[in-house]
């Protein structure tokens, strides 16, 4: 990965190319990634210190790496957040070569690891070096266990081989808003949008607080790309503050690396549902139902557009479905044994009398976590490409691999960063086609059309006389006779 990006040793010291800082900066950011998602269970709110010290050791179990070093990422979030995470960059030196038996080195440590997946890579090194294939410490646990995982057994692909638990049915419920929001998507009704009115399937995109069954955000689209879930997750941030924690299905829209890099910058933890355990969902299943019931009423409206069928959603929504007594709130409260009123609990009034405050950010910072980052190469002409179109940069860049931003909702506005350079917003490079004129250039003698040249060989020929021996046609043609 990273090591394999050094290019050439000059004085000693390494020096990188453009390209492989890029991907060292994309390593730093699936490893920060990793870290959050690590220590993302230790960031709950309300959990005591023999709790959290108890789970703290359970996930350093489990994922082989120290209890110190979870110390050590919690402590990195706490002071600079998800930017604390990004492995510190470090003067590289010259590394050891490999041995000459390296390949059949790799293929016993696979076949250690395929053996008893739960082996670090430090005992699979001990093991080696004890059976005598290799002499101590000429092998690396960082370079072992980089090539370990590229053959496919590294830490995270083990996982498929550990037994799966035995996961609890129980109802549960947090026990504030904001604590835990559930995402899903669903079928919505056929709407004539298409071409030529053609039908095309709409879907729904929802996120719903676990707590009180409030609909933080709730929009129809034409689509089910991951865009709608990122529309859907920025509107929710921005109307109502950051959440703890989100929890989805493992749809591609919700395992995509962009929603989840956008909530782990904001501090967000994701969580995904075990496949075929859709009780896990049951919040967001039973909301659906209600989903199918505003279908079936939709269909007496004749509704022909999309932002129709919006209209109709959100006024369904604050009319009835925010203000109808939830039978899944008032069960809650009885597992409790508190006292429920006789007209129940709605979600809106559950939502209002939440003592838990709400978090609000900069809106500048929601849209910088949403914003999607894409690689491009300035041409001679001191411009990128970016969806059909050139964008101008700056002549210091030819040549150069720079990072472009965009915001989904508008990529007609991208930025321009790269390193050493402050970040700048690319203009669309106009092309002006000209045509060319009639009217004498400088230095160049003016050339009549072949029509006026035509015209004036028929003048010399009839010696400047022309005549129409009968009326004008309909069609407006003129007849040239020799007279």
């Amino acid at each position: 990965m990273l090591a394999d990006s050094i290019v050439a040793l000059e004085g000693g010291s390494y020096t990188m190319s453009t390209d492989d800082t890029f991907i060292k900066q994309q390593w730093q950011d699936q490893e920060a990634l990793h870290r959050f998602q690590l220590i993302s269970p230790l960031l709950q709110t309300g959990l005591d210190d023999a709790r959290r010290l108890q789970l703290r050791r359970t996930i350093a179990d489990e994922n082989n790496i120290s209890v110190r070093t979870l110390y050590r990422y919690e402590k990195a979030f706490a002071e600079k957040q998800f930017a604390g995470l990004r492995p510190a960059d470090r003067e590289k030196h010259r590394s050891q070569s490999l041995p000459e038996n390296f390949e059949f080195l790799l293929e016993q440590a696979v076949q250690l690891r395929r053996e008893v997946p739960e082996r670090s890579v430090a005992q699979i090194i001990y093991i080696l070096e004890a059976e005598g294939l290799v002499a101590p410490g000429i092998l690396k646990r960082s370079t072992l266990e980089r090539h370990i995982y590229r053959a496919g057994y590294g830490r995270n692909q083990m996982q498929m081989y550990k037994e799966a638990r035995n996961s609890s049915s129980r109802r549960f419920c947090k026990p504030h808003r904001m604590m835990l929001v559930q995402g899903d998507i669903k079928y919505g009704p056929k709407l004539p949008i298409g071409k030529n009115g053609a039908k095309v399937q709409t879907y729904l995109s929802s996120a719903i607080d676990d707590h009180s069954r409030y609909l933080l955000s709730s929009r129809f689209y034409d689509n089910q790309e991951e865009a709608i879930i990122e529309d859907t997750f920025h509107q929710t941030i921005s109307r109502y503050g950051v959440f703890d924690a989100c929890y989805f299905d493992n749809g591609s829209q919700y395992i995509a690396k962009q929603i989840r890099f956008s909530l782990a910058r904001l501090g967000i933890r994701v969580m995904h549902a075990k496949p075929r355990s859709g009780k896990s969902k049951g919040k967001i299943e039973k909301f659906h139902q209600v989903v199918d019931d505003f279908i079936r009423e939709s269909k007496l409206k004749n509704i022909r557009t999309l932002e129709e069928l919006n209209r109709l959603w959100a006024v369904y929504l604050e009319e009835y479905y925010h203000k109808q007594k939830h039978a899944g709130i008032a069960e809650y409260y009885e597992s409790l044994g508190a006292a429920v009123p006789e007209e129940g609990i709605s979600p809106l009034q559950e939502w209002n009398r939440d003592s838990r405050p709400l978090t609000f950010l900069d809106a500048a910072v929601v849209s910088e976590a949403f914003l999607h980052h894409e690689q491009r190469k300035v041409d001679r002409g001191a411009c990128i490409s970016f969806r059909g179109k050139r964008y101008e940069t700056k002549p210091s860049l030819i040549g150069h691999t720079v990072e472009i931003s965009y915001d989904p909702a508008a990529p007609e506005q991208i930025t321009v960063s790269y390193q050493g350079m402050e970040l700048f917003t690319a203009m669309v490079r106009i092309v002006i086609r000209v045509r060319p004129c009639l009217l004498p250039c400088r230095n160049r003698p003016l050339r009549l059309p072949a029509f006026w040249m035509h015209w004036k060989n028929v003048m010399n020929r009839t010696g400047g006389r022309w005549q129409m021996p009968f009326p004008l046609p309909r069609t407006g043609r003129r007849r040239m006779t020799d007279v």
